[in-house]
């Protein structure tokens, strides 16, 4: 298995390529040229932050994602979760959509020009014009609803346990799933997650790490170590704050943002592997 850094920006750029494979570059997403086997030894990441952006201390962060130079965001709390379009330099709050009081809001993603939502434990999902908010339909699943993400041909949807949900994105039927390990142990409390490129990137509960998965097998193949991030996070904000949670890739330039629930700040930061 070989760490290839085949973009870099003052020497820490990398992007992840998990592979037997050496020498490829020219790549601008997190991606691989094999897929590993599930005995992977996990290799982990730190950070550097590369710029801070305002983000709403009273949003309680569910999902997260970046289009079009724009946030999209899915916020908790019951009573007070809505969905909301950001403008990224300044953490304004550009659209908002309330949820009814009895909705718990949950993870986010879009695909073509709808915004899906999901909400913790109503069983009951929302699709939104992107442009308006306008509420298209909405849709049932069993169970609790966390994370969301797309990989362009299917949902992928989060419980809480170790299992990934595959969704179709037109009837919103349920179509397979996916147990996540690591070291042969599943990884439960997934929350938040992202494609970047072909890895899925999910925040773990209870933790101050991201997993990094391959959604072909489910193996934890990196994980990002967070720790002094929400350290920092904790000190801008001058009190103890929630967990991360909220992540968001911009695929044209090679962006990664994370946050947390009620985080007074978003941060763009750059992976490399830990010394």
């Amino acid at each position: 298995m070989n760490l290839i850094p085949i973009m870099k920006k003052s020497g820490l750029r990398f992007i992840l390529m998990l592979s037997v494979l050496a020498g490829t570059a020219g790549c601008t997403q997190y991606e691989r040229t094999a897929i590993s086997s599930p005995d992977i030894e996990t290799v982990w990441f730190d950070f550097e932050i590369i710029n801070t952006f305002p983000h709403d201390p009273d949003a309680f962060t569910q999902g997260l994602l970046f289009r079009d130079g724009y946030l999209y965001e899915s916020t908790g709390r019951r009573g007070q979760s809505s969905l909301r379009k950001v403008d990224l330099e300044t953490g304004k709050i550009l659209m908002i959509h309330n949820l009814e009081p009895d909705f718990f809001g949950e993870g986010l993603t879009d695909v073509e020009d709808r915004l899906i939502q999901l909400t913790l434990d109503a069983g009951i999902g929302f699709v939104y014009d992107i442009r308006t908010f306008s509420l298209i339909e909405t849709f049932r699943y069993e169970g609790n609803g966390w994370g969301l993400t797309n990989d362009g041909e299917r949902l992928i949807m989060s419980d809480g346990s170790s299992n990934l949900r595959f969704i179709d994105p037109v009837t919103f039927q349920e179509t397979g799933r996916l147990q996540v390990t690591e070291g042969g142990v599943p990884v439960e409390n997934l929350n938040e997650m992202v494609m970047a490129g072909d890895l899925l990137f999910a925040n773990v509960l209870h933790t101050n790490h991201i997993a990094m998965i391959n959604p072909e097998n489910g193996v934890v193949e990196s994980r990002i170590d967070l720790r002094e991030l929400r350290r920092i996070a904790s000190e801008n904000a001058g009190q103890s704050i929630n967990v991360l949670n909220g992540i968001a890739y911009d695929e044209e330039n090679n962006r990664l943002f994370v946050t947390g629930k009620l985080w007074p700040y978003l941060y763009e930061i750059e992976i490399f592997p830990k010394e």
